[in-house]
């Protein structure tokens, strides 16, 4: 069985390439919903419904064990309902991730008071970033500023035309004197060097691409029941809902290095 990430564009291949770094032996596939990306500005309920057909493949036709919703907009919009109603009715025996809480988790080891996130329209929506962080740190003052023309930038080659847009973006969480900005979606650390420039060196930056690698090698530690039914042969699969003229060059850009993809549907 594999370890399944799943991102509504290709942005989670960031986090993939982290992942499979700190972690290389175990087998994994990738699911980016390209024909549909972005999430954050959709409704709740599509989201919901786009992340259970995914993770239906998943679980379903890709044998996957585990699951990392690495999309914080479903994270934020979809996990908990998957968690407590979709995941026990298909599939009990496996489990399903997301990225919100291991953020938070950083957050409070870095014990400082004013966070700012930075996340899409619908994830900033949710609360959920505030509420996850404030239940680990009460203390925290945490700013949010929704970004929602990074992920299409991103995702269509644009980043070159970022900077001004990311400086109206950030303009809320420097006048709120942050001290710790929160990365809210898989693609923002392809723009981490502007982000750092335009926020100083006194700002501290959570990205999920590092986060991530050594949360879920804890998980699989305390998790004996999932992490011995996972296979290790290094299986690498690249599966994504549509493949533009751009999708391959990007795909690598994101990942590292050139990967293949796989033209799969959903529904």
């Amino acid at each position: 069985m594999k370890i399944g990430i799943f991102d509504s564009g290709l942005g989670g291949l960031i986090i993939t390439h982290s992942v499979m770094t700190k972690l290389p032996d175990y087998d994994y596939v990738y699911l980016g919903d390209t024909a549909r990306v972005p999430y954050g500005n959709r409704s709740m309920e599509l989201v919901y419904q786009f992340t259970c057909e995914a993770l239906g493949y998943l679980l379903g036709e890709a044998d996957c064990a585990l699951v990392i919703i690495a999309c914080n907009t479903a994270s934020a919009e979809a996990l908990r309902r998957v968690q407590q109603t979709w995941l026990p009715g298909h599939y009990p025996d496996r489990n399903v991730l997301g990225v919100m809480v291991p953020t938070a988790e950083a957050v409070k080891e870095l014990n400082k008071g004013r966070v700012g996130v930075l996340a899409t329209v619908g994830t900033v929506a949710t609360g959920t970033y505030v509420t996850e962080i404030t239940k680990l740190s009460s203390a925290a003052a945490v700013t949010q500023s929704p970004a929602p023309l990074l992920v299409p930038l991103i995702e269509n080659g644009g980043v070159r035309y970022a900077e001004p847009i990311l400086r109206d973006y950030l303009q809320p969480l420097i006048e709120a004197k942050i001290d710790t900005l929160v990365l809210g979606c898989t693609h923002y650390p392809v723009l981490l060097e502007p982000i750092m420039r335009l926020m100083g060196s006194s700002v501290t930056i959570i990205a999920p691409n590092v986060i991530l690698p050594p949360k879920l090698s804890d998980y699989l530690d305390r998790h004996p029941e999932i992490e011995t039914k996972l296979g290790r042969d290094a299986i690498r699969e690249f599966l994504v809902t549509d493949i533009t003229p751009a999708a391959t060059t990007l795909a690598a850009t994101l990942f590292g290095e050139p990967v293949k993809l796989k033209l799969v549907k959903l529904d």
